[in-house]
């Protein structure tokens, strides 16, 4: 009956730090992931900067060659900003196919990277 119970209580040892070894592997993974995600968003927002500061002078540009050609700063002003707003609109109804559906997808398929390997192991 001792031998047993020594068994049993081996194979607890064995169960518990089978757990801790999972739970551990498990928050390595998390890390990781997390980490992959902040860097990836860092990295999106300083090239959306950096994009909305070479759209901004580029608009001024044009609207200083339109305004010029026209010979009216303001009206090639006008004109750069209709032009500006109709992107922003055209952007704004597409939100959902250009952005929502690409950001998820990139996020499911960062989440779910490793236990894809997991699985074929």
């Amino acid at each position: 009956m001792s031998e047993e119970f020594n068994k049993f209580e081996s194979l607890a040892e064995q169960l518990k730090a089978y757990v801790n070894t999972r739970v551990s592997q498990v928050k390595l993974s998390l890390a990781e992931k997390l980490s992959n995600l902040a860097a990836t968003m860092i990295a999106l927002l300083l090239s959306a900067l950096v994009f909305f500061l070479f759209i901004t002078l580029l608009c001024v540009a044009g609207a200083l060659l339109i305004g010029q050609w026209l010979g009216s700063l303001w009206l090639g002003f006008l004109i750069v900003s209709g032009f500006v707003l109709l992107i922003g609109l055209i952007i704004w109804l597409a939100k959902d196919r250009l952005f929502r559906l690409p950001i998820m997808n990139a996020l499911i398929e960062a989440m779910f990277e490793n236990e894809d390997e997991d699985e074929k192991d």
